[in-house]
């Protein structure tokens, strides 16, 4: 008997301790439980800008290389050995100024021998006149016959051919001699001298360029444009010529980033178009003061190609891309997000023209597009 209500106590006592654990669970269960009315939902803060509409310039680079305005070669027209270099390399030379010499002394004796030439042929000539003369004394006597006469007057002719012959002949060794001081035909900026002292130069010695002269000032800018490129770039010249009569102004980028002080101007365009780059040459002269520029310098032009009239403008960072299509969020009057598809233009600094998909004071998400979906409401935030 005892052994029986020992064991029915212990299944009370189990029974009971089921019981409050089963309780227990549905209460923390109950307790866990959240209404809807907890999940509260915060509107993501997101920056944004307005669509602005205005005329946006289009600009365009191209790699350009910079000439002299007029690059002379020095060359050597005579032959002989340089005896003597005038200039200094890289230095302005002045027009007229002195830069070689050639050993003059064959040449001094060549004109020396013509000279001497020409006189004898004078004194010829002189004699021949005064026979002329003194038969056509005695002709009417009939001292002389009238063939003494024509004879006269042949020799005559003939010593004064001789005489122009002998008077070129000076001047050819006039200017022979002359072509012993290599002159500089322009002012500009000589360059390095490919001849030594004592080398042999001439026509024929392999050494006929001696050096360059280029003039710098102002200094040609040559780059190649597009067809599509130069048809809008001659429009907006035209036009700016027809409404006012100014330039496109051009901005010659130098090598280190910094702009040109002087702004370039339209000087001509080449005849046609290349036919093996599809492209045509233009050329731009800069103002060069202190001969700062050098020809063979690479350099960035940009100008002003056409005038976007009413473009619609929104930062870049507003515009994403995905695959071939472009997008851009834009908050309506409630705040409530539409993404929108849109076709872009140019690029102009940090902003981008929109050709469709917007209008003017549309309200675009620039950042925060991470924090958003279609349908969604938030708060924006205008930044400048």
């Amino acid at each position: 008997m005892n052994r029986n209500r020992n064991l029915i106590k212990a299944v009370e006592t189990k029974s009971t301790m089921l019981f409050f654990l089963s309780f227990i669970t549905v209460f923390i269960l109950i307790g866990c439980e959240k209404t809807p009315e907890n999940k509260v939902e915060n509107s993501p803060i997101v920056e944004v800008s307005k669509v602005i509409q205005k005329d946006v310039p289009i600009q365009q680079e191209w790699i350009g290389t910079l000439d002299g305005m007029i690059n002379a070669k020095i060359n050597a027209q005579v032959s002989g050995y340089v005896i003597k270099q005038n200039y200094k390399e890289g230095d302005l030379v002045r027009k007229g100024q002195l830069l070689y010499q050639i050993d003059p002394r064959t040449y001094q004796a060549n004109l020396d021998q013509a000279k001497s030439n020409l006189a004898g042929q004078q004194a010829v000539l002189k004699t021949a006149m005064l026979d002329l003369e003194r038969i056509k004394r005695l002709l009417p006597e009939k001292a002389v016959s009238v063939r003494d006469k024509d004879n006269a007057v042949g020799r005559e002719a003939n010593a004064q051919a001789s005489v122009m012959a002998a008077e070129a002949a000076v001047e050819s060794a006039k200017l022979a001699l002359s072509f012993t001081n290599i002159i500089s035909p322009i002012t500009g900026i000589a360059g390095m001298s490919k001849v030594q002292l004592g080398d042999l130069v001439g026509p024929n010695s392999g050494n006929n360029v001696l050096t360059s002269v280029s003039q710098i000032e102002p200094i040609r800018a040559y780059l190649g444009l597009s067809e599509q490129q130069y048809m809008e770039f001659t429009r907006e010249k035209n036009n700016r010529n027809e409404r006012s009569a100014t330039t496109i102004p051009i901005e010659l980028i130098l090598v280190d980033g910094s702009i040109y002080p002087h702004k370039g101007t339209f000087y001509f365009t080449d005849r046609q178009v290349d036919i093996k780059t599809g492209t045509i040459q233009i050329a731009v002269l800069f103002p060069n003061p202190n001969n700062f520029l050098r020809p063979g310098q690479f350099a960035r032009i940009r100008a002003v190609i056409k005038i976007e009239k009413d473009a619609l403008i929104v930062p870049q960072q507003a515009v994403t891309q995905l695959q071939t299509k472009y997008q851009v969020a834009v908050v309506n009057a409630d705040n409530i997000v539409e993404i929108r598809l849109v076709t872009p233009g140019e690029r102009v600094g940090s902003d981008w023209i929109i050709k469709e998909g917007l209008k003017p004071n549309d309200i675009v998400i620039v950042e925060g597009l991470q924090k958003i979906r279609p349908g969604i409401k938030v708060a924006p935030k205008t930044v400048g």
